[in-house]
């Protein structure tokens, strides 16, 4: 089992779940540091389209993620919700990707 993001976190990439990882699973398609950055009126134009993933790999399911999202996108995968059934695939195959 393991958690998985979302589309709540498409074009916001909130990076509040990153530091409390304690096995650092949680990556993006920018350092979490840069995301960070941006300033908040300028991520729907420069995150469209972007979102965090967590490595089922390395997932512990501790749930610390999940409490820290502050738009809900993070699901335990066994209560991950109908319509985002397919983002369990996202997220696996964003770290197949990676190497």
């Amino acid at each position: 089992m393991a958690y998985v993001i979302a589309e709540p976190c498409i074009a916001t990439c909130d990076t509040a779940c990153v530091p409390v990882c304690p096995v650092e699973c949680i990556h993006g398609p920018l350092p979490a540091g840069e995301i960070a950055r941006i300033p908040e009126g300028e991520r729907k134009t420069r995150l469209a389209r972007l979102q965090l993933y967590i490595d089922p790999e390395s997932c512990i399911c501790c749930g610390a993620c999940e409490n820290e999202c502050p738009v809900d996108a993070i699901f335990d995968e066994e209560e991950l919700p109908a319509e985002w059934q397919h983002y369990r695939e996202i997220n696996a195959r964003f770290f197949a990707q990676r190497g």
